[in-house]
């Protein structure tokens, strides 16, 4: 029971697959109300359907929120471990005649279907054991457990983003409670570990606003408080469409590997569906200060990658330099074969730090930018690069030699020296400039190149442009 009377939510996704941008949004939306309001957020994997749960989908789940940074408060509860208490709470419903056992067979149950489509009737189940004597069935027949619901009437889920929302009672069918091998349904599950956990409010996808209708049945045949609703639209494709697997990457840690932050997908999906006025950079400290259920939008909210870019690189540049740094090593861990980098790399990278991030929208990009700090020796050119450095840009460099070795290696000073040397060849400065990028980092465009070359070192610098001077 709630003794705090400050709200408590819940995540509680299904282990069948990998934690989807769509479960994140609905976690972060839970976790910042919880934070808000100084209630509890609190993680249940519901993993009652034995066959499709995994514990790969388990460790996704859990590592798709840590690396959000979506901390939950206390134990992570296993729906399947609860099963008794579905079961007692099956009992008890039965006991008081507001369930009862339906020995209806499988074949019953088809042919009763196929009738009502024949007939142009919506597919429920008629209640025929609704009113019988159990004893009325073959002496160990088995059975599920139904809920005798209403069936005059209407059940109202008042919901604080779709607003009321009706359903008639003679649509909704007397559900199974318990299964003929007594396991409990999922309907049944989510009520009773709402119920136990003290859950307070239930934040999720619209597609279960149909289960809350359900839900509240189980919950008036307790005499349970009803919990505040919020079903949030589901999140569609650029094109509008819901969203699937050929609009890109779903699971959240694809989105990591893609080289997104934390940072920039807590700010982005609480962006798809909630606003704050104008406001797009919303870092955690006012997204929790800020956040309500009252601005969820009711319509879909649509994925964008170009914004999601754009907010990513506003994020790189924003992260402190080392923490950047660590990044780039976490990405480089991740890849087949994972790579480490040496002390000397790590110092390196976090000198050009200032320089490589200004330009990169992901990690991906950060990292390949940087692959020049990585270790030592000559650069194997890309095609680009090639172009920059024919034989008489090799002859530069060559020339230019004298003057850069003559320079304090500071980017100021070294930038003089080739200005000067420049100056006195009649040439631009990017004549001079690109074939020194290219020797030293491989590539037709880099951070600022004379902060780089201060960054890698007069030695290291000279080793990489006498192998391309002519």
């Amino acid at each position: 029971m709630n003794t705090s009377g400050k709200p408590v939510l819940r995540f509680a996704p299904s282990p069948t697959g990998m934690l989807h941008i769509g479960g994140a949004r609905t976690a972060l939306f839970n976790w910042l109300y919880a934070r808000h309001t100084g209630g509890t957020f609190l993680l249940r994997i519901e993993d009652t359907d034995r066959e499709r749960s995994t514990p790969e989908a388990v460790a996704a789940i859990l590592n798709g929120l840590e690396w959000l940074g979506l901390n939950w408060d206390g134990q992570t509860v296993y729906q399947f471990a609860r099963a008794g208490r579905h079961r007692e709470v099956a009992e008890q419903l039965l006991t008081e005649g507001k369930a009862y056992r339906c020995f209806a067979t499988a074949e019953e149950l088809d042919a009763m279907r196929a009738e009502q489509r024949a007939a142009g009737k919506p597919i429920r189940y008629d209640g025929r054991w609704r009113d019988r004597d159990p004893s009325e069935a073959p002496a160990g027949a088995p059975y599920v457990v139904r809920l005798r619901a209403p069936q005059a009437g209407e059940t109202i889920v008042h919901d604080v983003v779709q607003g009321d929302v009706r359903f008639a009672n003679e649509t909704l069918d007397d559900m199974v409670l318990l299964r003929s091998d007594g396991t409990p349904t999922y309907m049944l599950a989510v009520v009773v570990d709402d119920f136990d956990m003290a859950v307070t409010h239930v934040i999720r996808g619209d597609d279960h606003l149909n289960n809350a209708a359900r839900q509240l049945q189980i919950i008036h045949a307790m005499g349970w408080p009803e919990p505040v609703y919020g079903h949030v639209p589901l999140i569609h494709g650029p094109d509008g469409a819901k969203l699937s697997k050929r609009h890109g990457a779903l699971a959240v840690e694809a989105y990591r590997d893609m080289g997104y932050l934390p940072e920039t997908m807590r700010n982005y999906l609480l962006r798809l569906g909630w606003s704050h006025g104008d406001d797009e950079i919303i870092p955690a400290e006012k997204a929790i200060e800020w956040f309500n259920l009252e601005s969820i939008g009711r319509s879909p909210a649509r994925l964008d990658f170009k914004k999601l870019d754009n907010l990513n690189a506003h994020y790189i540049r924003a992260t402190d330099n080392t923490a950047l740094a660590k990044e780039i090593e976490n990405t480089l861990a991740r890849e087949t074969p994972p790579r480490a980098l040496s002390e000397k790399a790590k110092a390196r990278l976090v000198a050009a730090m200032p320089g490589l991030k200004e330009r990169a929208k992901t990690l991906v990009e950060l990292t390949q930018a940087a692959e020049f700090l990585f270790d030592d020796g000559p650069r194997t050119l890309d095609e680009a690069a090639r172009k920059n450095l024919p034989p008489e840009a090799g002859q530069v460099i060559g020339r230019v030699l004298p003057s850069l070795i003559a320079t304090d290696w500071t980017a100021k000073a070294l930038e003089a020296a080739a200005r000067a040397f420049a100056d006195a060849e009649g040439l631009k400065l990017g004549q001079v400039a690109q074939p020194l990028r290219a020797a030293l980092t491989g590539k037709a465009s880099s951070p600022p190149l004379f902060e780089m070359m201060e960054v890698l070192e007069r030695d290291e610098s000279l080793a990489r442009l006498k192998a391309y001077a002519a």
